[in-house]
């Protein structure tokens, strides 16, 4: 609505203001229409579905005990192997899935050139999960 100000004009011209009252008026009754029918849009079928469980079948992968002494004998599991074979070994190991662990035990007064050929042999055989093992009772 549009109000005159504090002047005596005549006030003859038009009014250009919108008035909103209606348009307000319009917006709630659809909104209170959408308010009572969106609920009854859901259409759900009860379907009793039937229960199942299960356990998922997961593999764990094999581990592989790789002891090195301090005079360079490598174990494999326990079974002293050399060079040749501990690498035909990690190559067919490599292609298992899933691939094996490789723990790697060696001893505190060996020389890390040792323990990098191993590494580097397991990396090029493609085997990614190498690990070392370590006695925390022998920590400073």
């Amino acid at each position: 609505m549009a109000f005159g100000g504090l002047t005596n004009d005549a006030g003859d011209g038009d009014n250009a203001e919108i008035n909103m009252i209606p348009l307000i008026d319009v917006m709630l009754v659809l909104l209170v229409i959408f308010i009572i029918t969106a609920p009854l849009l859901t259409h759900a079928v009860k379907v009793n579905l039937p229960v199942a469980t299960s356990q998922p079948n997961e593999v764990k992968p094999e581990t592989i005990n790789l002891s090195i002494q301090a005079d360079g004998t490598v174990h494999w599991n326990a079974e002293p192997v050399d060079a040749a074979v501990w690498q035909a070994r990690m190559d067919t190991a490599a292609q298992q899935t899933p691939q094996p662990e490789i723990h790697i035990r060696a001893d505190g007064d060996l020389a890390y050139r040792n323990v990098a050929q191993i590494m580097a042999d397991a990396a090029r055989a493609g085997l990614s999960k190498l690990g070392f093992v370590t006695d925390p009772k022998d920590a400073i």
